[in-house]
């Protein structure tokens, strides 16, 4: 189905406020007296009926082109059938208006303007056959907006459910990376500790080696006097510690 952003109906609407300009000037020029302001709105409802027309046949090309292959345009022969007619009618109305403007130099003025009122205001008596036509597309439109309106809410819904998901995995990518840097942080202090240990296990196996150096060179009475040195050393540790 069509929706509310489709070229027809946005060019349409174009051509529907030109129309109502066209209208809004043909009733100046309808109530004017002055020769020259009449002369002068004259001019202007002409071009402004030309540019219409040139707009309205262009339009008619455009659904020409969809006419050969509407589901590639998702549209369907009633919604052709219903652009045609909106064409159709809007020709007529800018037909109407030149005519009774290229009339009013003539003395059929009256007869003129109430032929372009009952085309302008569509008056039952000109166009009594259209009815059911109208109503048809009236349904249609209906259908076409309401289908519009789903659709329309669907994507602001399906819009809402993937801001909510990027959010999580932002957030997820946020914890991600925090837990890389600790992980890196954690790696860096375990590789300074094994250094450390490394560090201290050469120095302690260097100071047992001279311990053991020592020893050996020392008698067994050196060795004697040695540890009774280390032991009252100890006693006045423990003393200065636990008596101070």
């Amino acid at each position: 189905m069509p929706s509310a952003q489709d070229p027809f109906y946005v060019v349409k609407e174009e051509i529907q406020e030109s129309i109502d300009k066209l209208q809004s000037t043909f009733h100046q020029w309808e109530t004017s007296h002055d020769d020259g302001e009449r002369v002068n709105l004259s001019k202007e409802l002409v071009a402004g009926c030309e540019s219409i027309s040139w707009q309205v046949d262009e339009l008619d090309k455009a659904i020409s082109v969809a006419a050969r292959d509407p589901s590639w345009y998702g549209i369907d022969e009633v919604e052709l059938g219903s652009r045609r007619r909106w064409t159709s009618n809007a020709r007529t109305q800018v037909g109407t208006v030149k005519k009774a403007v290229e009339a009013g130099k003539g003395s059929n003025i009256g007869a003129s303007v109430n032929g372009m009122h009952r085309e302008l205001m569509r008056m039952p008596n000109s166009h009594q056959v259209d009815i059911p036509n109208q109503h048809a597309a009236q349904d249609n439109d209906d259908f076409i907006a309401s289908e519009s309106d789903r659709q329309l809410l669907l994507i602001k819904q399906q819009d809402e459910e993937l801001d909510q998901l990027s959010v999580s995995v932002q957030r997820i990518g946020g914890v991600g990376l925090t837990i890389h840097e600790e992980l890196l942080a954690q790696e860096k202090i375990v590789d300074e500790l094994g250094n450390e240990m490394d560090s201290t296990t050469n120095r302690l196996d260097f100071v047992q080696k001279k311990v053991a150096m020592v020893m050996k060179k020392a008698s067994a009475k050196g060795q004697m006097m040695m540890i009774l040195a280390l032991v009252v050393l100890f006693i006045f540790l423990f003393i200065l510690v636990f008596f101070t």
